[in-house]
């Protein structure tokens, strides 16, 4: 009786979650726990739900206990490790996400196919996107570069990280690397506009102003109003100009 019922609650509480309204939410999912406070689905969405209003303690408190109830449950675990990230504290943050992450690999040699979940993957392949953008912004850049890479491992589609690896090869040097990732990632997605900006950015920075300019033109022959490659365009002709 009480499984039923909670069920039917916790399907109206996801129904005001989706339209914003937490309030609703929060009261449907505080009557699910009071008459089973060990119901993971109602205190990861309350979870969610402080998350949101700012109650860091509160939230906190709440992914623990799902992971206290069921420690693989791996959204909890990357949500947990996120909200870590945020208020300082690294180490917490690390320790959450290692441990979640060890827990997928398991389950894959296990036989179980979680790693191919793309929704996982996905999950992890942002927060090794954030670890590796904080990484950059210190120009820690083999370690940007090993979580970057880790990001294409897990999400083939996030082509951002390919771009964000070649920048990382060009500030470390490796100018030619950088082109060469650059080239690949445009012969694969040639439609993909901020390959080519990315590799014309390259170009003109290193005295190749003639190359830079057939990868932003290329770009506005597909779309003539593309802000930044119209930029690049008429700051390198500018500057050409001014050099003449």
């Amino acid at each position: 009786m009480y499984a039923s019922n909670n069920e039917q609650l916790l399907k109206t509480a996801r129904e005001c979650f989706e339209k914003l309204e937490y309030k609703k939410a929060q009261v449907v999912l505080n009557e699910i726990i009071e008459s089973d406070d060990r119901n993971v689905d109602a205190l990861f969405l309350l979870a969610n739900i402080f998350h949101i209003n700012g109650e860091i303690g509160k939230a906190i408190k709440a992914f623990n206990k799902v992971l206290n109830l069921n420690p693989e449950h791996t959204d909890a675990a990357i949500s947990l490790s996120v909200l870590y990230n945020d208020i300082g504290q690294y180490d917490d943050a690390k320790k959450v996400f290692d441990t979640a992450n060890e827990r997928v690999k398991g389950k894959n040699k296990g036989g179980s196919g979680l790693m191919e979940d793309k929704h996982i993957n996905k999950k992890f392949a942002s927060k090794h996107y954030e670890i590796a953008d904080l990484y950059l912004s210190y120009n820690r850049y083999d370690e940007a570069l090993f979580e970057f890479n880790k990001v294409v491992g897990l999400d083939s589609e996030n082509l951002e990280a390919r771009i964000k690896i070649a920048k990382v090869y060009a500030k470390k040097g490796f100018v030619a690397k950088a082109i060469e990732e650059l080239r690949n990632l445009k012969n694969e997605e040639p439609s993909y506009a901020p390959a080519r900006i990315a590799l014309g950015v390259i170009h003109y920075g290193n005295g190749n102003v003639l190359e830079a300019q057939s990868e932003w033109e290329k770009v506005l022959i597909k779309d003539p109003f593309h802000a930044e490659a119209s930029m690049y365009m008429n700051l390198s002709k500018t500057a050409t100009e001014t050099r003449i």
